[in-house]
């Protein structure tokens, strides 16, 4: 049997066994008693609910994840890459874009695959929960909308890195990796004036006492911002954020209007210098930096798969292809990928804590940050228990009771006084 299908189809079947061990794992470690340190923030209600969501969002994840990976297996021993490239290519297009159609026709059959659990997470699980606030215009307008971002930003930038490899010999993987970087670094541009607002609504932050606030500590920290916006979160979800977006004095604060209903002035603050400590640690240019020497690194171990015969053999191929060389490759780098991603959660777990105590150096005020994070926790009922291999394995941050635990631990410094705003 083909060595590269071994592997491949080994690859997929203890990626699944690992996800279906970590879920069981995280479902037992479900600690029926609240932890003391929510307690008279959590009622017993709101905790048996979150309880029950993280045990219903599992479940189905696991019902996910068991059919898409028989699906893909059954695919790749009955030749169905071989059936869609026989497809493609009685088009007669040039190799460029027969493989970007072999390549958008595998997006659309993954996405059509992908769509049924997409609406049942959406319109039973979430609805069921209280979070969905999506209409079913709003989501089949958000899937064109995606549809004609991918065509008109994915298409160009697969093509090219298909015209390199063709054309550019054995520098191919280091000019498509300055591609990818260019690209990203446009996007990051153009995300927050062109993109996001396809989406929702962006809206300066009216003037008060929350604008004065952000501006005075953004202000002290000679922290350059282009403007405070809100986003019409609600109109998906009832879920709570904020975020940064942008770069230098293109940078802007974007709070979520659900998250402005639940949160004080000072817990804001305290969760915008949070995000700030990232912009100052460096952290978000050290993980960029990282991810682009990823990227690198991917496509330098890419171009020695190139129409290899042997891994085109695994997937019953009857033509040797380019872009069909990137769909197959994406099989092999899997675990390596994998791999690579638990050090990245390990490095922003750790900035997650660099951050929380900038926020709290920086504002004097612990408490308006752990009970901002406990808020959020609340809202969004995240899990106050996951399993450590969990945690280790997927969490970007740390889970929130260490959170809270290393924020106790911190001195609060006493350089700055704790500012009060009016109501609180």
């Amino acid at each position: 049997m083909n060595g590269y299908l071994i592997f491949i189809v080994g690859v997929i079947v203890v990626h699944y066994l690992l996800d279906v061990t970590v879920s069981a794992l995280n479902l037992r470690s479900l600690d029926p008693d609240l932890p003391e340190e929510f307690a008279g923030v959590y009622d017993d209600t709101k905790y048996r609910k979150s309880q029950e969501y993280i045990r219903v969002t599992t479940r189905f994840s696991l019902v996910q994840t068991t059919i898409i990976t028989f699906l893909t297996v059954v695919f790749i021993v009955c030749g169905g890459f071989n059936l869609l490239d026989t497809l493609a290519r009685s088009f007669a297009f040039s190799p460029l874009f027969t493989g970007l159609l072999f390549i958008g026709i595998l997006a659309l059959l993954s996405s059509a695959v992908n769509l049924p659990f997409s609406l049942y997470s959406t319109f039973v699980i979430e609805q069921r929960f209280g979070f969905n606030t999506t209409t079913p215009m709003t989501y089949l307008l958000d899937m064109i909308k995606a549809l004609l971002l991918s065509v008109l930003l994915g298409a160009p930038l697969l093509g090219f890195i298909l015209w390199f490899f063709e054309t550019s010999g054995q520098w191919a993987w280091l000019y498509c990796w300055v591609a990818v970087v260019a690209f990203i670094v446009i996007v990051q541009f153009l995300a927050p004036v062109v993109i996001m607002p396809l989406f929702n609504k962006f809206i300066p932050l009216e003037e008060g006492e929350l604008k004065e606030a952000v501006t005075d500590y953004a202000r002290r920290q000679k922290f350059a911002l282009q403007g405070i916006y809100t986003m019409d979160g609600s109109k998906r979800s009832t879920r709570l954020n904020a975020f940064f977006t942008g770069f230098g004095k293109y940078r802007r604060i974007v709070f979520f209007d659900t998250l402005l209903e639940k949160v004080t002035t000072s817990e804001l603050v305290a969760i915008l210098a949070h995000e700030m400590g990232h912009f100052k640690k460096k952290h978000i240019m050290i993980m960029m930096a990282a991810s682009i020497l990823q990227t690198g690194i991917m496509f330098y171990i890419l171009s020695f798969f190139i129409e290899n015969e042997h891994l085109f053999a695994a997937f019953q191929m009857e033509h040797l292809s380019i872009y069909a060389s990137l769909v197959f490759f994406g099989f092999l780098y899997s675990p390596l990928s994998t791999i690579l991603s638990i050090f990245f959660h390990v490095a922003s777990r750790r900035h997650e804590y660099e951050a929380d105590a900038f926020a709290v150096t920086t504002t004097s005020d612990k408490e308006s940050l752990i009970s901002g994070l406990k808020k959020l926790s609340v809202s969004n009922l995240s899990n106050l228990t996951p399993h450590p291999l969990h945690v280790f394995l997927h969490y970007s941050h740390p889970p929130i009771l260490r959170r809270i635990q290393a924020l106790r631990e911190l001195q609060v410094p006493n350089v700055q006084r704790k500012v009060s705003y009016a109501g609180e």
